[in-house]
């Protein structure tokens, strides 16, 4: 069955202080070793990926412009983000350790959640800095100065974990009736399902809370692609909006994505979440996302290249 059927009454509550992840039983022992290696090789391949990001754009002067310093900073998200869950299921698919203290599978769920939220804030960010470079060029060094940037970047990452701070709060007063949870991480909806406690008050600010910051981060994300479209199509040049197009396009492809999934998981009232499909749409939310994003924001541009090719020379020439 999907949904968890726990009776309710407070007779049947425990002072439960582990939990346990059923992650995907319905693999078979082989499934899951090749499972786990798949997960691994991506896992490696995001870090990797992210770092190389970081590294490059710490490295080469060509690379400190305002597009770059946020590109690095959700690399650096997106590294934190995914190993808030991937290793704990790649330690549970190879090894079957699958129990989690109380605090521990809170702590997941907060930073899971609180990371999430900070990469909506720096997608709009990024959105409004193409908005500014490509409509407004000749005021871009004027309005995207690099204290702004940095005052940009800190207030999205203050905002997206103090927001979900309150999350804790809850989560901490909560007693639950079961200890086994048909999920990879502990996400919103297994939690509340199985707690013995009243959780409506927090179905309903949770509800509230991401379907704000889900679906305003993406009206302003959209609404600045919306004007990048418009005043690309003005452009001269036939090269230049094919160029600036394409960008956009494998952009609004890891965007969809990313709020396609968050908006599928919980902008829904509880009794219409399915815990399977939640399982299936956070794996794609928390493991091809962030797999993804390098390669689109990145890694495919001719200075990126570059700058990467100088740097492997230079090693070489040092060797």
């Amino acid at each position: 069955q999907d949904e968890l059927e726990f009776s309710m009454g407070p007779e049947n509550e425990t002072a439960v202080t582990e939990l346990i992840l059923e992650g995907f039983p319905e693999l078979g022992p082989r499934l899951q070793v090749f499972f786990s290696l798949v997960l691994l090789l991506m896992y490696l391949t995001t870090v990797m990926g992210n770092a190389t990001i970081i590294f490059l754009v710490c490295v080469d002067h060509h690379l400190q412009t305002p597009m770059y310093f946020f590109i690095s900073n959700l690399a650096f998200l997106e590294i934190w983000f995914t190993s808030s869950t991937s290793i704990e299921l790649f330690v549970m698919l190879s090894s079957g350790q699958n129990t989690l203290s109380l605090s521990s599978c809170f702590a997941q769920n907060y930073f899971y959640s609180a990371l999430g939220c900070t990469e909506f804030i720096l997608l709009v960010v990024m959105s409004f800095d193409r908005y500014v470079a490509i409509c407004q060029p000749l005021l871009y060094a004027a309005i995207m100065r690099p204290q702004l940037c940095v005052h940009l970047v800190v207030a999205a990452w203050v905002l997206g974990f103090a927001m979900l701070s309150y999350r804790l709060l809850f989560l901490s007063g909560l007693s639950f009736c079961g200890s086994k949870i048909p999920h990879f991480l502990c996400d919103n909806s297994p939690l509340f399902q199985m707690s013995c406690s009243d959780t409506s008050l927090l179905w309903k600010i949770d509800s509230v809370f991401i379907s704000c910051v889900v679906l305003g981060s993406l009206c302003l994300t959209l609404a600045f692609y919306i004007c990048i479209l418009f005043c690309v199509l003005h452009l001269p040049a036939a090269s230049g909006r094919k160029k600036a197009l394409t960008t956009c396009s494998s952009h609004l492809i890891t965007l969809s994505i990313a709020y396609g999934s968050c908006i599928a998981l919980y902008t829904r009232p509880a009794e219409a979440v399915s815990l399977r499909t939640n399982r299936t749409v956070a794996l794609l939310n928390t493991v091809l996302y962030p797999f993804l994003n390098p390669f689109i924001y990145s890694l495919r541009n001719k200075s990126v290249i570059l700058a990467l090719s100088k740097s492997i020379a230079r090693a070489r020439t040092k060797l």
